[in-house]
């Protein structure tokens, strides 16, 4: 798989947004790591120290009413985006061509807008 975006960065991204989306009342759980060298079915783990070539990085925010945001970001520059916001508003979003650590904040953004109705970019 291709090196689009840097992982590391991004998971510096979800850590400077995760105080923000917390004081708007949103649950961010750890994120997590998936290595492209561990053997099927390739486990995640939280500990970035045991990737030796992680491919990708991913978070679940929770908020009110159930909701919930998963989103998995692929060193390739693509992510697998499902949500929760109501009964009857659940799906996946498009999600690729994330070309960079700004790219994927600026989009993180605008799903946590459109899943919990507060600003994605809150600190």
């Amino acid at each position: 798989m291709d090196r689009v975006v840097d992982l590391d960065e991004v998971a510096a991204v979800v850590a400077g947004r995760t105080v923000g989306w917390r004081s708007a009342g949103l649950e961010v759980g750890e994120v997590n790591w998936r290595d492209a060298e561990a053997s099927w079915p390739q486990p995640l783990e939280t500990d970035r120290a045991r990737m030796h070539d992680p491919d990708s990085v991913g978070v679940v925010i929770s908020g009110p009413g159930e909701a919930e945001l998963s989103v998995v970001l692929f060193r390739g520059g693509w992510a697998d985006v499902d949500f929760i916001a109501g009964l009857d508003d659940a799906g996946s979003l498009p999600a690729s061509g994330i070309v960079s650590a700004s790219d994927f904040e600026a989009r993180m953004n605008q799903w946590v807008a459109r899943v919990f109705g507060v600003c994605g970019g809150a600190h």
